[in-house]
């Protein structure tokens, strides 16, 4: 019998919307308590002490209703419900004026049970290539720091993407923790030193010379700081094969000095310019096969990932010119909040982003403080698969870059549906997406089953090349020295699944999509040389307005 109906079978006390509650579900929920008396104030009543024993969290008193909120795991509510003095527990709902909600990234990766168990990066350090981080209550001061700005020295973001970056690898959430709190931002690996690479100007711009000489100041200072990891959140069209570009060159020098490069696809998603339905817009450097390419999910404000769905602006693949299979991984960017930096750029254009106070704390009407952004890309889900890293190099510091990439892609979760459709809410258009291997990867990141995996294998990780044949049928090919090569560990079957390609006939590979008789254009773009598929740059001068497009979806 579960918690939940045993609950309801002793007077019905726990509000039917909690549905049925499974014993090992330790999500925190956040509550409200009817007393059958009036509790006293302050927390140290007998009654806000049978919430606390159980492991919650009191918040405040309600004398109007004889009753307190509070923060309790999910498992112990009918457990707390079975108590006389109990009158009867519901959800404590966010009310607001707005449509922002949580948006739930470290329960949704299971970040907050790989935390709970100790496994939040302490000791390793994550370098951030990108607009800069201004410390705040927040996040701490970087152990390091350098600008490689031409002309400009300061270290500070005065665009406002490095820091919220930084705040979902490592934000302590101390202005949304206290007695008033409804809900806790912070970071997925708290415990990492981050290093502070400024390579993005006030505008978001940047150059390959500026990226590549922060990658390696970041090699060179491996040793100093213990960098086992290099975020990435920022990309530009592919122009020339990885072999050939030296952004992906330095990806590839930093990947082979021992440092895990995580780097976003891309937003271009449903960018059809070419009549490429978003395929084959993975930017620079995710092209590179040796790095872990990231995609985005959209959580739905939702804790659970049973309702999850891609996000229709996520690039896909193949890679122009290499015909890579990317994404690696997908992991939750949509409506991600974290940290804000007051007047920069982006706080300046589009304050809207700025959370209400309301949305965590009891004590504010719906007013703006500046404490929160929110923002939605593959630049957000970046960080959460960095600090993923950064967790399992805390607890194996032995761990190669490659076995690194190799476990979060075996452990990604593969359970998806055949599609999704999603609506922009600015402009009316509908997206359709289609859970293949060049939208999804190898899954849905799950950094609890990451950490609890212990297979090993030689060679390198690097992603398969995908080939399309003239019968239509497109396939993956790997090395003869991968990891997932033939072998029983490292089998296609266990990275990717049995579904990683669909045959001819379906929709997704059909004629009326990709290969069939559309190919003239598409093939050209994805299978050939023309590189024009990725038109518009989107950590260039367009980044906010791609930014915001995909807001709200």
């Amino acid at each position: 019998m579960t918690l939940a109906s045993a609950a309801f079978g002793q007077g019905s006390k726990l509000s039917k919307e909690f549905g049925t509650i499974s014993s090992s579900n330790t999500t925190p929920m956040d509550v409200i308590v009817r007393w059958t008396t009036d509790p006293a104030d302050p927390s140290s009543d007998a009654r806000h002490q049978k919430v606390i024993t159980r492991g919650g969290q009191y918040k405040r008193t309600h004398h109007l209703i004889h009753a307190g909120s509070y923060r309790l795991s999910a498992n112990q509510l009918a457990n707390l419900a079975s108590d006389s003095s109990v009158a009867f527990i519901s959800k404590d709902h966010v009310l607001t004026s707005t449509s922002q909600g949580l948006d739930y990234f470290r329960e949704t990766a299971h970040s907050d049970v790989a935390a709970s168990a100790g496994w939040n990066g302490t000791g390793i350090g994550v370098a951030v290539i990108d607009s800069g981080i201004t410390p705040n209550a927040d996040l701490a001061t970087p152990v390091y720091q350098q600008s490689f700005v031409t002309g400009d020295t300061t270290t500070a973001d005065g665009y406002g993407h490095g820091t919220h970056i930084a705040g979902i690898i490592a934000g302590n959430g101390a202005n949304s923790l206290g007695t008033y709190s409804k809900y806790q931002f912070g970071g997925a690996a708290k415990g990492v030193s981050l290093i502070n690479l400024r390579a993005l100007d006030a505008n978001g711009v940047g150059t390959d010379s500026s990226v590549i000489a922060a990658i390696q100041d970041a090699i060179a200072q491996k040793a100093t700081y213990n960098i086992r990891v290099i975020n990435l959140s920022l990309g530009r069209p592919v122009t020339d094969s990885y072999l050939n570009d030296p952004l992906c060159q330095a990806v590839e020098a930093a990947w082979n000095a021992g440092i895990v490069v995580v780097v976003a696809a891309g937003n271009e998603g449903r960018n059809n310019s070419v009549g490429n339905n978003g395929y084959g817009t993975i930017l620079a450097p995710g092209n590179d096969p040796y790095v872990i390419t990231v995609g985005a999910m959209k959580s739905m404000k939702t804790s659970t990932r049973n309702d999850d769905f891609i996000a229709s602006y996520s690039s896909k693949g193949p890679t122009l010119i290499d015909h890579f299979v990317k994404p690696d991984v997908v992991a939750p960017g949509n409506l991600v909040i974290s940290v804000e930096v007051p007047g920069s750029t982006l706080s300046n254009n589009y304050s809207n982003n700025s959370v209400y106070s309301s949305l965590y704390l009891t004590q504010y009407g719906s007013s703006k403080v500046h404490n929160y952004f929110m923002m939605s890309g593959t630049s957000m889900a970046t960080p959460v698969v960095s600090a993923a890293a950064a967790a399992m190099l805390q607890k194996d510091s032995t761990l190669t870059p490659d076995i690194i990439k190799a476990r979060l892609m075996k452990t990604a979760s593969k359970t998806f549906p055949v599609s999704s459709v999603a609506t922009d809410p600015t402009t009316g258009i509908s997206y359709t997406s289609y859970y293949d291997v060049f939208t999804i990867g190898a899954g849905y990141l799950d950094v609890s089953a990451a950490l609890a995996d212990n297979s090993t294998g030689t060679g390198s990780a690097i992603s398969p090349t995908a080939v399309f044949d003239s019968s239509n049928t497109a396939t993956m090919v790997n090395g003869s020295s991968v990891i997932w090569g033939t072998s029983v560990i490292w089998g296609t079957s266990v990275i990717w699944g049995t579904n990683a390609f669909v045959g001819s006939t379906s929709v997704i590979w059909g004629t009326s999509v990709i290969w069939g008789t559309m190919a003239p254009s598409a093939t050209s773009v994805i299978w050939g040389t023309t590189t024009a598929s990725a038109a518009s740059v989107i950590w260039g001068t367009n980044t906010t307005s791609a930014l915001t497009s995909s807001l709200g979806e």
